[in-house]
C-alpha cells in the first residue's frame, strides 16, 4: 500500500467521480483507475461501486476513508516535522538603528527558531516586493500604500540635528531650527526621500529662512565625514565656507560613533516621521502576527 494510492482513493471518494478526481490530482484518469484497482487487489476488497451513471463507496470503502485520511495527515505532519522552518523576509528602512535590534530580539522570543532574512532596499522597491509576495513585510516611513499593501503605523521616529562637534550648538541640550540658518544643509535629493526633505525644508521655512544648500553626498557616512571636516575657524571667518548640518533619526544617532559630529535634539515640538510596517493585504505570512506583536513589545 502506497501513500499515492491512498491519496488517489481519498480524491475519488470525495469527488465520487474518477474524471473529476483526476483533474483535481492533475493526472490522467487512467492512472487514477489503475492505482485504485491495485489498492483493491492488495486489500482484497472492492472500494467503489462503479456504474455508468455514478460512483459510490462500498462498505469497505466507507470504513477505509477515515483511516486513509488519518494516514495522509500523519504523513504531512511527518514532513513538516523535518522540513526547514519557513523564514520571514523583511525589508528594512534607513535609520532604524536600535529599533531593528529590539524588534528582532522580541520576535526571536515569540517565534524561536524562525529564521529572518533582511533586505535593504529603496522604499518603492520594498513596497513592490511586499505587494508581489517577495517580502513578507517591510519597514517604511511616510509613504503612500500601493495596491495589495496595507501599512500599520508603529512609532514616531524623531529627527536630531547633526552638526560639527566644534560648533557652539554641539553642547546644547536642544536647539531650535532657526539656529541653523547660517549653516549649509546637506540632505539627500528629494527624489530619494521626499517625505524627509519636505519635512526638514518646510521646518526651515516655517522658522523664517531658506536653508543654504550643501553638497548632496552618496551616503550618510560621507555626509557625516563632510560635516566633521571643515575647521571651526571657517565658521567665524567672513570669507569662509559655512559649516554643514544634516538630520538623522534619533534611534540611528544612538548607534553612530563620530567624534567630529554632535547630535542635538530639536526643541519640542521636534521633527519626526512615523515608521510603519507594510504588510500584504491578503495571504500574510503565518509569522506576521508574531512580528507585529514584537513591534508592540518594542514600543512598550
Amino acid at each position: 500500500m502506497e501513500l499515492r494510492q491512498l491519496s488517489y482513493f481519498v480524491a475519488v471518494a470525495e469527488e465520487l467521480h474518477f474524471g473529476r478526481a483526476a483533474e483535481r490530482l492533475h493526472i490522467v484518469q487512467s492512472a487514477v483507475s489503475q492505482q485504485i484497482q491495485r489498492l483493491e487487489r492488495e486489500l482484497g476488497a472492492e472500494l467503489f461501486d462503479r456504474s455508468p451513471r455514478r460512483v459510490r463507496l462500498t462498505g469497505a470503502g466507507e470504513r477505509l476513508l477515515p483511516e486513509a485520511r488519518a494516514v495522509l495527515a500523519a504523513a504531512e505532519r511527518a514532513r513538516a516535522a523535518v522540513a526547514a522552518p519557513a523564514g520571514l523576509r523583511i525589508g528594512t528602512s534607513t535609520g532604524l538603528g536600535a529599533h531593528l535590534d529590539r524588534v528582532l530580539d522580541a520576535f526571536a522570543r515569540r517565534a524561536p527558531g524562525v529564521p529572518v532574512e533582511l533586505f535593504s532596499l529603496p522604499a518603492a522597491e520594498r513596497l513592490a516586493r511586499v505587494a508581489g509576495g517577495r517580502l513578507d513585510a517591510a519597514f517604511v516611513r511616510a509613504v503612500e500604500p500601493v495596491p495589495g499593501v496595507r501599512i500599520r503605523p508603529l512609532w514616531p521616529d524623531p529627527l536630531v540635528a547633526a552638526v560639527p562637534a566644534t560648533h557652539p550648538l554641539a553642547g546644547r541640550a536642544e536647539i531650535g531650527v532657526e539656529e541653523l540658518a547660517g549653516l549649509r544643509l546637506a540632505l539627500v535629493g528629494r527624489r530619494t526621500n521626499p517625505a524627509l526633505v519636505d519635512l526638514v525644508v518646510g521646518a526651515c521655512r516655517a522658522a523664517g529662512f531658506e536653508p543654504l544648500p550643501g553638497p548632496s553626498t552618496g551616503s550618510l557616512q560621507d555626509t557625516l565625514a563632510s560635516i566633521g571636516t571643515l575647521p571651526h575657524s571657517r565658521l567665524r571667518s567672513s570669507g569662509g565656507t559655512p559649516m554643514l548640518w544634516t538630520v538623522v533619526y534619533a534611534s540611528q544617532a544612538r548607534v553612530l560613533h563620530s567624534p567630529r559630529v554632535a547630535f542635538v535634539p530639536f526643541r519640542a515640538p521636534g521633527l519626526a516621521l512615523t515608521t510603519g510596517l507594510a504588510v500584504p493585504a491578503a495571504a500574510p505570512s503565518p509569522h506576521l502576527a508574531d512580528l507585529l506583536l514584537a513591534c508592540n513589545d518594542h514600543g512598550s
